[in-house]
């Protein structure tokens, strides 16, 4: 077999800084220059920064661990750079856009004082032009009126522009935190926190539409109101009166509205989890003949969504459609009472005409606001969804960056009962690994092998007791530290869509290519990789092809021994192997010892039990019986029942 790793290509990069997105000794980075309000931000300005390998930098040394790792160097405590406080995100973080959009609210209120210019044109050709028929006075009018129709188009053009880029950053500045957060928040398996993507994509939209627009214009109304109190009191008041019922209308539509459409939202939720559900499970559906079941269930959901959308949006229309009448009504009373006005020669022709317009443009944004109603209700409650994940993220937490584990491992009387349901799972577990120990765990299907697993790695937290990796609490290890430090191989792989190198790799950029050899050459996967046309390079599809499950199997141990872990734990690592692959499996375990890397394997095949050191059978949730693997072994031979595992 040959081990020429020159044969990799795989691209050295400088390795990222870990995520940052607001702490203080970052917020200087990428300056803007003082003349964009709001610039479209680079691919930089939204990738995910990481630190080097392990966080101590590159000094190199003897590992702590005992393993020869060339980046284990033993290096003095410091204090990390942060994962990133995901509340500064929403506090200085969107400052800029904050002030911006203080820039749109002033642009607004010069957009909507230049067309004012049309009312008063139309006033001045009723009341001088054509009485005094002035050419000269005609001429200059048009070229004031023409002067402010520029400058309104011009400055409607440059909030509009502004309210893109504004929008633009939002996403730049918050994508980053939010699928950040939506990982570390579905750790325990659920997807539904990958749709807050979603209320980004909302946010943004609605921050480009026309909704907000209105709602922008609604603050000048008033000096609409002033000028039609200017032309007549009694035009002013019929006005006065309009907007009064219109905000009644408005306060309504809100109570009438606001129930259905968070229970539409709701149910579409649920909809788009259950089409990502088939999604994963194509294959099962179609081959089971289950896609009548499945698009029921889809079908429940949405159907639901449809009707609390149709509730709602049926109320939001009778709301519009009353404002709409209030409006002409309005109208008609201002053209009327003026008309009537006029004959008692208190007003003139030009000025009811120019009442009418301006009326008219003091009312659209209230109107305006409850027809776009539901869009504001969903960006706002999209905006909410982001900002409780982003303040409720465990990763907002400052953790001291430790020295590289050893791989000590301690279970301590774990106890877990996951909600809802109450069930304990695992109830009392305890047991403990010196640094290069492996440990294979077995036990009946359904006695909390894999949840211990998950448990191991952090995915998921205990109940009661506590996880020691040297010492210290799982829940208090820097995420991105403890990630580089463990080896995790579930029990149903799924790889990147990518090439093998990089998924080997865990698609780190800075990966070196003798990284991704030695990890293929512990998980002795490399005789394997080299059968392919490609080798290194072959193209890993959405679905694993062109892999088969045994060989997905073996590129996910490599992926798990990458970057010389202290803690590597197998869930039902050989459940998909041939002998060739069981084979290769032991030889990893062998060389995982050599190196002192622990090792917690789950498996249901005795043929695993002879490459370890120790074993723990569990039943019910408890341990049965834990111990060296030659006292175990026994056990399992069948001199104790209830063990659920036999030769």
């Amino acid at each position: 077999m040959s081990r020429d790793a020159g044969a990799l290509t795989l691209p050295r990069a400088e390795p990222f800084q870990l995520l940052r997105v607001a702490t203080p000794d970052t917020r200087a980075e990428a300056p803007v220059p003082s003349g964009s309000p709001s610039p479209i931000p680079s691919a930089e300005d939204v990738k995910p920064e990481r630190p080097s390998r392990g966080g101590q930098g590159s000094g190199s040394g003897s590992s702590q661990g005992g393993g020869g790792g060339r980046r284990g160097g033993s290096v003095p405590l410091q204090r990390r750079s942060g994962d990133g406080d995901f509340r500064e995100v929403l506090g200085k973080g969107l400052n800029r856009c904050r002030r911006n959009l203080v820039t749109v609210a002033v642009f607004s209120l010069a957009v909507n004082l230049l067309i004012l210019a049309m009312p008063i044109y139309l006033f001045q050709l009723s009341d001088r032009v054509l009485t005094s028929r002035s050419i000269d006075t005609l001429v200059m009018l048009t070229v004031v009126v023409v002067g402010a129709v520029v400058m309104h188009v011009f400055m409607d053009m440059m909030r509009r522009f502004i309210l893109m880029r504004i929008a633009v950053e939002a996403e730049s500045k918050l994508g980053a935190p939010v699928l950040a957060a939506a990982a570390k928040a579905s750790q325990a398996g659920s997807s539904k926190e990958f749709q807050t993507l979603a209320d980004l994509q909302q946010l943004r939209s609605f921050l480009t539409g026309p909704v907000l627009l209105m709602m922008l214009d609604a603050p000048v109304a008033p000096v609409y109101l002033l000028v039609v109190f200017l032309i007549h009191p009694d035009l002013g008041m019929i006005v006065s009166a309009t907007g009064v019922i219109l905000l009644v209308v408005a306060y309504f539509n809100q109570r009438l509205t606001a129930a259905p459409f968070s229970t539409a939202s709701a149910y579409s939720s649920r909809a788009n989890l259950q089409a990502d559900a088939m999604a994963r499970n194509a294959q099962v559906i179609n081959a089971m003949g289950m896609i009548p079941e499945s698009v029921m269930i889809w079908g429940r959901e949405t159907a639901e969504s449809l009707k609390a959308q149709v509730n709602a949006q049926d109320r939001n229309i009778l709301m519009s459609a009353l404002s709409k009448l209030v409006r002409l009504g309005t109208q008609v009373c201002i053209l009327g009472w003026g008309a009537w006005l006029s004959l008692n020669h208190s007003l003139t022709g030009g000025m009811v005409i120019a009442a009418s317009i301006v009326a008219g443009r003091a009312l659209a944004p209230v109107e305006g606001t409850i027809e776009g109603w539901r869009s504001f209700v969903a960006a706002r409650s999209a905006y909410g969804r982001i900002r409780s994940l982003l303040l409720n993220s465990p990763l907002n937490l400052e953790r001291l960056r430790l020295p590289r584990p050893e791989g000590r491992l301690n279970v301590e009387r774990v106890l877990y009962v996951p909600p809802p349901n109450k069930k304990v799972i695992l109830n009392g577990i305890n047991f403990t690994l010196e640094p290069g120990e492996s440990l294979a765990v077995v036990g009946a299907s359904g006695t909390g092998k894999s949840t211990l697993g998950r448990m191991l790695v952090g995915s998921i937290t205990p109940t009661a007791g506590a996880v020691r990796l040297d010492s210290m609490d799982l829940r208090n290890w820097d995420p991105r530290q403890f990630g580089e430090s463990v080896g995790y191989l579930p029990q149903d792989v799924q790889l990147f869509p990518g090439t093998i190198k990089a998924n080997i790799a865990r698609m780190r950029g800075d990966a070196t290519d003798a990284e991704v050899f030695e990890a293929a050459e512990m998980a002795d996967v490399h005789e394997m990789i080299s059968q392919f046309a490609q080798g290194y390079e072959t193209i890993v599809a959405m679905d694993g092809s062109p892999l088969s499950g045994g060989q997905k199997q073996r590129i996910g141990l490599a992926r798990a021994f990458f970057g010389d872990p202290r803690l590597v734990v197998l869930d039902e690592p050989n459940s998909n192997l041939d002998n060739p692959g069981e084979v290769a499996l032991a030889r990893a375990l062998i060389r995982a010892k050599e190196r002192r890397i622990t090792v917690v394997a789950i498996t249901q095949r005795p043929a695993l039990l002879k490459s370890v050191d120790k074993i723990l059978i569990m039943k019910d949730g408890s341990v049965q019986a834990f111990g060296a693997r030659d006292e175990i072994l026994p056990i399992l031979a069948g001199k104790r029942p209830g063990s659920g595992l036999a030769e």
